[in-house]
């Protein structure tokens, strides 16, 4: 145990893990980062810190002010704020919403015969893999990640035999790590695309960016992050974790004919569920019930996917896992099946106490401006520099991975960013494509380690069931080889990208 020990706190990542638990509780340090932040704004607005800029979402030129949180209308924001912000937290919402169906599915014994079905099936070298897999895909669901994919990664690694903390960090990179690499289009494709377009139209640049200008690169990149995250799960993370010998114990009695015959109950109803869904969303085409319509006048599942898609993952877990609670006699009543859902908002207690002050952090961070004045400053220097070609592409991709540190907002840094480098790296022939991409993997590569990513502390509190010491130091401790991994070797794969020629995506060009 010494031993193991010794391997988990040695080394530079040993020190990261320690530097960072050595404040009590996690809910500590963002208490601490608000004070610094508060006192950061105080200083910002007396020296008049500002930044003009060209906004690429409105499509205007703004000035933006560091806005101190010590005089009177600070005080007042974050004494009338305090509630809102926290209300208002996307993950809030997001996790208890989902965390609800998740625990009706747990409760009744369903993931747990689940996933030892799934472990019969996929080959045990390959565990690691499918779960960095399935949570880069899961980013076409947008938040459903996080709150399903991360919980259920740690479960199977249990399941296995594995330190369920590998396999939550395997899936954390995934999710967040990855993503800018899908097999499919996202809404995030079209969101990032129209602002570049902004910025082309802006300067009066006769070229359109199409929400598939990357696709060809996003395919490529979903197979290079699913084989660095593997690599870096079994090289690094779980050696330096060492054998579990937490108290989260994984049943591993074989699965017996009743629970084979709740699976087969479960399936049926998911199916079902889904059927109901699809008709629901495609049938009658524009006219298809789910589907709304945009500031165009085009029908689309746009508004459904970015607001109800969470309570259909709710319904998704909580009918398979009644369906099988009814058939194994774990949900005989309607009191079961409430319980299971108490059981799963009851996991996240400390959650709440810990997105509390996360949320009032990032919320100040926000109101001051000091990120929006970091980056556009960033954006500055750089371009100022005089770098072009490779040099230019590669500095503004770790760029990018910096500025993340500070921006949580892809879009939000987009914004800011576009306007300033689409134009100037336009200018140098350089298609706006492939300067959109070259931010993406530096935005990506840095989220699972910047606290201001919104859903951190909820990764937080997800590892502290299996870990009850477990904090912030151990989170960064872990993904910080991921972050690493990928900023290093996506960079350089796209170097090579560019050096053989190939499309970013259909009809696009590397350069113009």
């Amino acid at each position: 145990m010494e031993k193991q020990n010794e391997k988990k706190l040695g080394g530079f990542l040993g020190f990261v893990e320690k530097a960072g638990n050595k404040i009590p509780h996690p809910v500590v340090l963002f208490i601490a980062l608000a004070v610094i932040v508060i006192l950061v704004s105080a200083l910002g607005e007396a020296q008049g810190w500002d930044v003009t800029y060209f906004d690429g979402r409105q499509g205007e030129t703004i000035t933006v002010e560091v806005k101190s949180l010590l005089n009177a209308e600070g005080l007042n924001y974050m004494f009338n704020s305090a509630v809102k912000n926290f209300t208002g937290f996307t993950p809030v919402g997001t996790v208890l919403v989902a965390i609800m169906g998740v625990g009706i599915a747990e409760a009744s014994g369903l993931i747990n015969t689940g996933l030892k079905k799934v472990l019969l099936s996929v080959n045990p070298r390959f565990l690691t893999a499918v779960v960095v897999f399935v949570g880069i895909m899961s980013n076409v669901a947008d938040a459903s990640g996080y709150v399903v994919v991360i919980p259920i990664g740690a479960m199977m690694f249990a399941a296995a035999g594995r330190h369920p903390i590998a396999g939550l960090a395997a899936a954390f990179s995934g999710v967040s790590g990855g993503f800018s690499a899908n097999l499919l289009i996202s809404p995030t494709d079209a969101v990032l695309a129209g602002i570049t377009n902004e910025a082309l139209n802006a300067v009066g640049a006769d070229y359109t960016v199409a929400a598939t200008g990357n696709w060809y690169f996003l395919i490529a990149s979903t197979f290079l992050i699913t084989i660095l995250g593997t690599i870096v799960t079994e090289k690094i993370v779980e050696p330096r974790l060492g054998k579990y010998t937490g108290d989260y114990t994984f049943d591993q009695e074989p699965v017996s004919e009743v629970e084979s015959r709740g699976i087969r109950n479960a399936g049926l109803s998911l199916l079902a569920f889904m059927a109901v869904m699809g008709f629901l969303m495609f049938a009658g085409g524009d006219n298809a019930i789910l589907k709304s319509a945009e500031a165009d006048g085009s029908m689309t599942l746009n508004n459904f996917l970015n607001n109800g898609l969470l309570p259909m993952i709710l319904l998704a877990f909580a009918i398979p896992g009644v369906a099988y609670g009814k058939t194994v006699g774990t949900m005989k009543t309607t009191n079961q099946i409430v319980a299971g859902m108490s059981t799963g908002i009851g996991t996240m207690n400390s959650y709440l106490v810990l997105v509390f002050f996360a949320s009032q952090f990032i919320s100040y961070f926000n109101y001051t401006k000091i990120g929006t004045v970091v980056a556009v400053n960033g954006a500055e220097f750089l371009k100022n520099i005089n770098f072009i070609g490779i040099p230019l592409i590669v500095s503004f991709i770790f760029l990018s991975s910096f500025l993340n540190l500070f921006m949580g907002s892809a879009s939000a840094k987009w914004a800011i960013m576009a306007p300033i480098f689409v134009p100037m790296m336009f200018s140098l022939n350089i298609s706006p494509e492939l300067t959109q991409i070259a931010y993406r993997i530096g935005d990506s590569s840095t989220n699972i380690i910047t606290p201001l990513m919104s859903y951190f502390a909820a990764i937080v509190a997800f590892a502290q069931r299996y870990d009850k010491t477990a904090g912030i130091g151990t989170l960064i401790s872990n993904m910080l080889p991921y972050s690493f991994a990928y900023l290093i070797f996506w960079s350089l794969f796209l170097v090579i990208w560019i050096f053989i020629g190939l499309p970013l995506g259909p009809g696009v060009s590397l350069f113009l």
